[in-house]
């Protein structure tokens, strides 16, 4: 889940991704800012904030700095 408002920041992350040798870890973490292409993802609205959804393969660079 990705806070939109907020320069792009990841606000909540998953397990990590099934597979059949078990789960695989995520690269990217709570407070990791990213850039992703402009029809990535899904926008929800919870409690009022504009949210957006996506999986980790959509993400196309984590900055640093």
């Amino acid at each position: 889940v990705i806070r939109i408002k907020k320069g792009f920041e990841i606000i909540a992350v998953g397990n990590g991704k099934i597979t059949d040798n078990g789960v695989r870890a995520l690269d990217v973490k709570v407070g990791d800012n990213v850039l992703f292409g402009a029809y990535a993802g899904t926008k929800v609205k919870v409690e009022g904030e504009e949210l957006l959804v996506m999986k980790e393969s959509d993400i196309l660079a984590v900055l640093e700095g």
